[in-house]
């Protein structure tokens, strides 16, 4: 194993300068010469060519001509507003570069090391600042624009759902995707109100306007009651035990006598290393959980896990039912 690789911060920040300048968008455009490329994006000739070569040495952009640079396979993965686009420095993704700086005092601490960072802690950044909001809403809209997956069942018993709660959906990218495959289910998308605010573009793209009610508020004040299926993805890998607990607690309150509550990411078969749990972990001290954790959590809840497994796209599903006689079921039945 090659460690001063693995300790190199060349690329990864070179990658993060192309895609924040629209290196890639330029040379699509035809803007390939270094010179004309430089004064587009308004940067030094020589230190644009050097993060350029240096690339190219990792395989990303072409340089078949000295001075000239072109697109390659992996440079086009650069272009417009994708997955990589949450690479850019001028924005939340570029908060999150720098977010690995607080690493050490994380591990030092045991507390997110994001608020040693930048002064506040993550959630209150968010709130803090409306241009890093919108770019965190974006960049979480894209992600799940790409990982949709409308079979969030693992039984597809769809036949039996007439109402699903999205919680902390963000802009409704995934609920839009179930709607328009279930032309007999109605969704509400539960996240803050700047969040959904955003999502009335969204369903209505996917002509699913008409059964999609929104409602802007915290997910961990009760939510929407009596629905077929609570739907939670990547959610609780944003928070710590104690968090996730109380964001299941208000599911298993608020889930109909059949109602479902179904986790997707977040929880996996077996021990995870991933390292978006690292940066979680740093950001908001959250984290990946197994099974088996998993199942802790969601005692303390009131829910029992019925089913687990992987969906079609792959993504690893745990689905819960509130257990009779829990003190959530009766904090459920007195409502």
């Amino acid at each position: 194993m090659d460690v001063d690789s693995l300790s190199d911060l060349a690329t990864p920040w070179s990658l993060r300068v192309v895609v924040t300048l629209g290196v890639a968008e330029q040379l699509a455009a035809g803007v390939t010469e270094i010179g004309e490329l430089a004064r587009h994006l308004e940067c030094d000739r020589d230190c644009l060519a050097r993060v350029l070569r240096h690339l190219v040495g990792k395989g990303v952009f072409a340089e078949p001509v000295e001075g000239e640079f072109a697109l390659n396979e992996a440079a086009r993965s650069l272009l417009g507003s994708g997955r990589l686009r949450g690479l850019a420095l001028d924005g939340h993704g570029g908060r999150s570069a720098a977010a690995w700086n607080g690493l050490l005092a994380t591990v030092r601490t045991g507390q997110p090391g994001y608020q040693t960072v930048f002064g506040r802690s993550y959630w209150a950044d968010l709130d803090a600042d409306s241009d890093l909001a919108a770019s965190y809403d974006a960049n979480m809209g894209r992600r799940a624009g790409e990982a949709s997956d409308p079979a969030v069942l693992l039984d597809d018993t769809w036949a039996q759902v007439g109402h699903v709660v999205d919680v902390g959906g963000g802009t409704g990218e995934t609920l839009a995707e179930i709607l328009r495959a279930r032309p007999t289910v109605r969704g509400t998308l539960v996240d803050l109100p700047r969040t959904v605010a955003r999502s009335t573009e969204v369903f209505a793209a996917a002509g699913v306007a008409d059964r999609a009610a929104v409602q802007g508020q915290s997910f961990f004040d009760p939510l929407p009651a009596g629905a077929d299926v609570y739907l939670l993805k990547r959610l609780l890998l944003d928070w710590p035990d104690e968090q996730a607990v109380a964001l299941l607690t208000r599911c298993a309150e608020a889930a109909a006598p059949h109602g479902r509550v179904v986790v997707v990411g977040g929880v996996s078969p077996g021990r995870s290393a991933a390292a978006a749990g690292l940066l979680m972990m740093v950001q908001t001290g959250g984290k990946p959980r197994t099974l088996d954790e998993f199942r802790d959590l969601a005692a303390r809840a009131g829910l029992a896990v019925t089913a687990s497994g992987h969906s079609p796209s792959g993504q690893f599903v745990t689905e819960c039912r509130p257990e009779a006689g829990s003190t959530a079921r009766k904090t459920n039945a007195r409502r």
